[in-house]
């Protein structure tokens, strides 16, 4: 992290994302800021293989392959989420959990299924961890770190929301992200945590 940020001028921004629920959330996230996101599918670039052991360290690499791709400035977000009982995964391999053909259903139910193999007092504690990374076509890059806090609820409720939003209740509220107003996510979850982070910074 430069203590230095670089601020972004309106215009064309790539989102390095083929994850359409993802892109939609980051195209709300920006309207207010004169950026004209564009994806990375609608651009026809490949997805990186990613490599990276943390989430920054995946962002920056979906973001550096963008920028380099496109000359453009591109945004990335690696995210996922993280249970306490079970050391921290899925984590960094959120996506993976849901195979080949992104089924989110079979995922939350290997959370689940990994859960009920610890006991029937296993703790329930999880998080979501949302990593941003902004990449310039000159390879500048800055990166932002967000995070909510709640507990997994089973069988999931709600089909708002993507991944794993239906078995994911946020602290201090009764519904999951599953079932929540997209307005409502939007003002706490961990992608607008690294949001405000990232505006605050670089717009």
């Amino acid at each position: 992290m430069t203590a230095h940020h670089r601020k972004l001028a309106p215009g064309r921004l790539v989102i390095a994302s083929h994850n359409e629920g993802k892109v939609r959330e980051i195209r709300e996230l920006l309207a207010p800021f004169g950026i004209e996101p564009v994806s990375a599918g609608s651009l026809g670039l490949p997805e990186p293989d990613e490599t990276g052991t943390t989430f920054i360290a995946n962002a920056e690499l979906k973001a550096r392959a963008a920028a380099d791709l496109s000359g453009l400035p591109a945004l990335a977000d690696d995210s996922g989420l993280c249970v306490e009982a079970l050391g921290g995964e899925p984590g960094i391999f959120s996506a993976r959990w849901a195979g080949e053909t992104k089924e989110f259903g079979l995922a939350m139910q290997l959370v689940e299924d990994n859960l009920g193999k610890l006991g029937p007092d296993v703790g329930r504690d999880a998080h979501f961890i949302c990593a941003l990374s902004i990449c310039w076509p000159d390879g500048h890059i800055e990166s932002f770190e967000g995070r909510v806090d709640g507990t997994l609820v089973w069988p999931p409720r709600g089909d708002k929301g993507f991944g794993y939003d239906p078995m994911f209740q946020p602290w201090h509220h009764d519904v999951t992200f599953g079932e929540m107003d997209p307005a409502a996510k939007h003002a706490m979850s961990h992608r607008a945590d690294a949001f405000r982070k990232l505006v605050a910074a670089v717009l």
